[in-house]
């Protein structure tokens, strides 16, 4: 009896909802694994993914994303053991699990606490009403690689954003892995969208990109390409959440101010019926 070969996994892009292989065909190795190493051109095909989504996304009920995060949540606590494999600590996958509960329970919440009635002084009604920005891009921290990724990820999308995700190069399978978990967990294709491989190729191009309206440089370790990358985004005035702090602590309360970074604020006056 011949001896079966086994099948060794190549973990690839997240553009659209679909796992396509980075467009140059490179790849480089990490635990063994071979991981797509995304180009330029594979960040402006996810910005053109993100893009398309954003309108449906946007549009859908505030409790029907709600619902897709904790779904979300319930798909990453059922492959809580195939993350263990891949060296992150079961705690932390617990607590990437309560993090996007967590974020759920905010969707149908953020209008009453960030939005409201405005008093005026004349006879009409003032209304404020939050609105997603857009399309947001992403530098994923490289630490801890989980909890980091769903901590910058949840709070773009659950008002409404789309997302391109430029994942840490050091530690890209627990990203590849939780888009996975996303393909199955209804999300429309292209709310998130997954870069593999080095933020130095594909940051630079999102930064600059016209079609992309915010940029979280949280993983940003380099101060230089930190600037860089704000200089870029000034080009079509890009809404810049600054890199966080080395010694950020991700396990504790994230508070809304990733949410409400990511937020625009439509004002309706409306005149008052005699």
């Amino acid at each position: 009896m011949s001896e079966r070969v086994a099948v060794r996994k190549t973990y690839k892009l997240f553009i659209g909802g679909k796992f396509p292989r980075s467009e140059s065909g490179r790849s480089y190795l990490v635990q063994s694994s071979n991981v797509s190493l995304a180009s330029r051109k594979d960040a402006r095909d996810a910005v053109v993914a993100a893009r398309a989504a954003v309108k449906g996304w946007a549009g859908a009920t505030a409790y029907n994303r709600g619902q897709i995060l904790y779904r979300a949540a319930e798909m990453l606590e059922g492959r809580r053991e195939q993350f263990v494999a891949l060296g992150i600590p079961g705690g932390e996958v617990d607590a990437a699990v309560d993090r996007w509960v967590w974020y759920a329970g905010w969707a149908d919440k953020l209008a009453q606490v960030y939005g409201g009635a405005n008093p005026v002084a004349g006879p009409y009604f003032n209304i404020s009403a939050p609105e997603p920005t857009g399309v947001v891009a992403v530098v994923a921290p490289d630490r801890p690689a989980l909890l980091g990724l769903v901590s910058v990820i949840a709070p773009a999308i659950v008002s409404g954003n789309a997302v391109v995700v430029a994942a840490s190069p050091s530690e890209p399978l627990a990203a590849v892995t939780l888009a996975e978990v996303l393909a199955t967990s209804d999300l429309p294709g292209g709310v998130v969208n997954i870069l593999t491989g080095a933020i130095t190729e594909t940051a630079p191009t999102l930064a600059s990109h016209m079609d992309v309206n915010a940029i979280d440089l949280t993983g940003v370790t380099d101060a230089a390409l930190a600037t860089d990358l704000e200089v870029k985004a000034a080009e079509n005035l890009k809404r810049v959440l600054r890199p966080a702090l080395a010694d950020h602590d991700w396990s504790v309360d994230p508070g809304l101010d990733r949410m409400t970074a990511l937020l625009e604020t439509k004002t309706v006056w409306h005149p008052k019926g005699v």
